[in-house]
């Protein structure tokens, strides 16, 4: 008894903790903020430059020339692999049900906001990469905070970064979501846990022995496929309530602005409730600031970081403005949203049920959540292992590897309500040092990113040319690095 008390006081300390990081005085105002500035000083980069990026990330998918372990699309993908998890169906149900469909206005706008954000940290990431001493291209907050800012405040945030990304990828990015993979399984197909953790124990470890290489081939293959998968479902609950879909949007415009009158199950939400719910859930949802997805921008083979950090940027777009889109449209026209937030966690299969139908529909949102928690622990290992390796160097790869495979099992067999409070708090404190960094750094990437796009709008000049440009603007970065 006295173990669960404490369990409890120790949940409740934290989770005290993680509502004032998470709070309207701390992160989300930086966060906001942050990515009003980036979008500032990059002259609306993420609206002047959308198409080309997604055009050289999704078409052209590999920068021929560039040095990296993977592909920019494998970079890209995994990166999706982390961000595109739990977040994109219950976090945005938890964002309308307690904020009201204006949420999903707010989320749009964060997302949007948020591109310059990704854009920036990608950027960094493959600008400050280097070689480790097995050959492979390491990056991330974790070295450009501590490159890029000199002195001992620069060393002061990496390693801040270093620790609670070490920590989060056992939390966010592992336990809970083979938590969600487990309960997935049980609720839908009546899987025991201890069979899931045993064939997740078995798949994470096949993959992970494989590196950065084998998580790229992986992800490349199997993000498309489940987006795909869940996409489709949403378009076809959409068809069958598209007379809705007017109506939907119009109210989501309005009651970011005026509010959400109690209706059924929904008991009402102000204008503070909406934009709170809306920029935290869509922050939560997209990473964007978190500095995460910057680890693996700095693997991929490009020959010059803008042209990775505006591939990276797609990622938020994808992410916010297509997946979580999707969910919260399906929510709003099918009017599961009246549920409220006692609802919230059955909410987008409800909403998903009344368009499809109860078996189907249930199936459908049961198997994304497997195959996005799923894809979430792919692309956070390689975070986490990346960070273990800055913190106690090359050797605590394979370390890394075998703890991080064991605890996937644990995650799946055992009730986990501490670690994700305790997840949502290592999120957070990975955000604060990142988010200053951009800060910092911001002169260095508005004025590298500006040079070299006078010089490529189009992204289109061959290796020889960018290598010319690195040279001729006497820019220290070259694509071996």
């Amino acid at each position: 008894m006295d173990d669960v008390s404490f369990a409890d006081r120790l949940n409740e300390i934290l989770g005290t903790a993680g509502s004032i990081l998470w709070g309207p005085f701390l992160l989300i105002p930086l966060l906001l903020g942050t990515g009003i500035f980036l979008t500032i000083r990059l002259a609306g980069l993420q609206f002047r430059t959308l198409g080309v990026a997604l055009r050289h990330g999704l078409i052209d998918r590999n920068d021929e020339g560039g040095a990296g372990d993977i592909t920019q699309y494998q970079a890209l993908t995994t990166a999706l692999a982390a961000t595109v998890g739990v977040g994109n169906i219950v976090g945005v149900a938890t964002a309308i049900g307690v904020g009201g469909p204006g949420a999903l206005f707010w989320m749009w706008v964060t997302g949007l906001l948020g591109m310059a954000s990704k854009y920036s940290e990608a950027f960094l990431g493959v600008r400050f990469r280097t070689k480790d001493a097995d050959g492979h291209i390491s990056g991330g907050p974790q070295r450009y905070l501590s490159e890029g800012i000199q002195g001992g405040f620069g060393k002061f945030l990496a390693w801040f970064f270093t620790i609670a990304a070490i920590i989060a990828s056992f939390g966010i990015g592992n336990l809970t979501q083979a938590n969600a993979v487990a309960t997935g399984l049980e609720d839908t197909f009546h899987v025991d846990p201890w069979i899931t953790g045993i064939i997740m124990f078995v798949l994470v470890g096949t993959v992970l022995l494989g590196g950065i290489q084998s998580i790229g081939k992986v992800t490349s293959a199997f993000v498309p496929l489940m987006i795909v998968i869940y996409i489709g479902g949403g378009l076809i609950v959409l068809g069958k309530h598209a007379g809705e879909i007017p109506a939907a949007l119009g109210m989501i415009v309005t009651d970011a602005f005026t509010g959400t009158a109690a209706t059924g199950g929904f008991l009402g939400a102000t204008i503070i409730a909406a934009l709170r719910m809306g920029v935290a859930r869509g922050i939560f949802s997209n990473e964007s600031g978190m500095g995460s997805a910057a680890i693996a921008a700095a693997a991929a083979k490009t020959t010059h970081p803008v042209r990775q950090g505006l591939v990276s940027m797609t990622q938020t777009f994808i992410d916010t403005i297509i997946v979580v889109t999707m969910t919260g449209l399906v929510i709003v026209t099918t009017g599961a949203w009246e549920g409220g937030a006692d609802a919230a966690g059955t909410m987008t299969a409800e909403a998903f049920s009344r368009g499809i139908g109860a078996d189907w529909g249930g199936t459908i949102v049961s198997v994304s959540v497997v195959f996005f928690a799923f894809s979430t622990i792919l692309g956070w290992s390689y975070y986490g292992e990346r960070n273990a390796e800055r913190a106690f160097g090359l050797w605590a790869s394979l370390p890394y590897r075998a703890a991080f495979t064991c605890v996937v099992f644990l995650g799946a067999t055992t009730e986990l309500e501490l670690a994700w409070t305790f997840a949502d708090l290592a999120n957070g404190l990975m955000a604060l040092p990142n988010l200053v960094g951009l800060l910092v750094l911001s002169g260095l990437i508005a004025r590298e990113t500006k040079a070299y796009l006078d010089f490529d709008p189009k992204l289109r000049a061959k290796p020889e040319d960018v290598h010319q440009f690195l040279v001729d603007t006497n820019n220290p970065w070259r694509s071996g690095a």
